[in-house]
């Protein structure tokens, strides 16, 4: 994760799809969705995913969401 939103705290939701692999999104950042084929690939996805998010808030000039660090959450079992 880029070093500039390495303080930012995001909740991340894992969802195992039936066709195998997973999808993330991030419920603070509407539309900040990845997926990836194991956990490890959809975490990777994921933090570039928030990194392009927030960029592209920052080039519009939109606020950043305050948040303290980068959390991960899965409601996997």
């Amino acid at each position: 994760m880029d070093k500039k939103y390495q303080d930012y705290q995001f909740e991340v939701i894992f969802t195992a799809q039936e066709e195998g692999g997973f999808t993330v999104e991030v419920p603070d950042l509407p539309g900040c969705v990845s997926e990836g084929d194991t956990l490890e690939e959809a975490e990777e996805n994921i933090h570039e995913a928030i990194d392009f998010y927030n960029e592209t808030l920052e080039e519009r000039g939109i606020q950043l969401p305050e948040r303290k660090s980068l959390k991960m959450y899965s409601g996997i079992h």
